[in-house]
């Protein structure tokens, strides 16, 4: 249901546009594709957290199959991949995990994914490009 109803930027000029249209708010968008089983979660949780985020940040889904053209640019070789912009910058995210430009695993807790969402737009308003997660991501203490 989730992907149905996330507006869907269908080619790179939309993409484009959505990240670099927006001035007041982060943009969030999936990569991935629309049939994948990871896709699917993430998108029901992006879904039911968009109307809290609405007012600092706009959420869409890009299916690469549709729109190839980021692959290589972002690297975008996992079945899900969320990527933040704020005013046509590219927002870095300290995960824990090494990977500072994308969050590649599918984020079940809805909170977990709004408190993200707020450390990197309130990152970004104080011009920051590289914002520390709230929480740490790494397998450092799982056993």
């Amino acid at each position: 249901m989730g992907s149905v109803v996330i507006p869907h930027l269908v080619t790179g000029w939309h993409v484009d546009q959505a990240i670099m249209s927006e001035e007041d708010r982060l943009v969030v968008i999936r990569f991935g594709r629309d049939w994948d089983p990871d896709c699917m979660r993430q998108d029901e949780v992006l879904y039911k957290i968009a109307d809290r985020v609405k007012n600092f940040a706009v959420i869409y889904v890009c299916d690469l199959d549709q729109v190839p053209d980021f692959k290589q640019m972002y690297e975008l070789y996992d079945t899900v991949t969320l990527m933040f912009f704020f005013r046509n910058k590219h927002m870095m995210c300290d995960f824990g995990t090494g990977n500072n430009n994308k969050l590649n695993w599918v984020l079940e807790d809805k909170q977990e994914l709004i408190d993200i969402i707020e450390t990197i737009y309130k990152g970004a308003k104080k011009g920051r490009g590289l914002v520390v997660s709230p929480k740490d991501y790494s397998t450092r203490y799982r056993y």
